[in-house]
């Protein structure tokens, strides 16, 4: 059973959301919030695998509330789904480098916040290429010199894993891509992330592109020792 935390200071998107979850044999509703710091104490309380987290709220907003939950060791199986109304929030990217597993524009239909939930639950980063590829254009920043120094210690099918990740692929895609198998795919994105200290794949694929691995523009990954940034 999948269990998720809604916070979100409009409760007639918390009621929208916790009925269609409800309906689902295998996701269950454990506590609804109407603000960051009421949230973060119940997902202390109840320990959800998905917390879905509206990124603008009173007392405590959805990236304070990431932050904490990514910082707390007892929470490391706390899966943060940013909500936002609009697919070019400026504090999206903000909350992904913040420790969230994806965000999710809050239109989504309901097969696609019933697929979001699960995929989250499963430890796999909610990044919709084409709205990635928009923050990155918008957004990252210079390469990072720490980071992409951190670069130079992944092999070479590990930074083409990363870079395929970047992209939105999922293991099994990347698998087919590099013509290896799912579970080597997922070796080489979890050694990746160790290497890069990275908590997810979401803050993994933000270090791809902040770090000049990959270029915003076309999503392929540079030689090693070019952290240059695409033109």
């Amino acid at each position: 059973m999948i269990r998720v935390l809604l916070v979100d200071d409009q409760p007639l998107i918390r009621s929208g959301f916790r009925a269609l979850l409800d309906l689902e044999d295998d996701i269950e509703v454990v506590a609804e919030a109407a603000d960051g710091d009421e949230g973060l104490s119940l997902i202390k309380e109840h320990l959800p695998d998905v917390a879905l987290i509206d990124i603008q709220m009173p007392v405590m907003d959805g990236i304070q509330a990431t932050r904490r939950i990514a910082a707390d060791p007892a929470l490391a199986g706390v899966h943060v789904v940013i909500l936002t109304n609009y697919g070019m929030d400026e504090y999206v990217f903000e909350a992904l480098r913040a420790g969230a597993a994806g965000f999710l524009v809050k239109d989504i239909v309901p097969e696609d916040l019933l697929h979001a939930v699960r995929v989250a639950a499963r430890g796999d980063a909610l990044l919709a290429p084409s709205i990635t590829r928009k923050l990155i254009h918008r957004y990252v920043a210079q390469p990072l010199p720490a980071t992409s120094a951190a670069l130079e210690e992944l092999t070479g099918r590990e930074r083409e894993a990363v870079a395929l990740a970047a992209q939105g692929l999922s293991n099994d895609q990347i698998a087919d891509h590099m013509v290896i198998s799912p579970m080597t795919a997922k070796t080489h994105i979890n050694r990746a992330m160790t290497k890069l200290h990275a908590r997810d794949r979401a803050q993994l694929v933000v270090l791809a592109y902040e770090s000049g691995l990959v270029a915003p523009r076309n999503g392929m990954p540079r030689p090693p020792g070019d952290s240059r940034r695409a033109p």
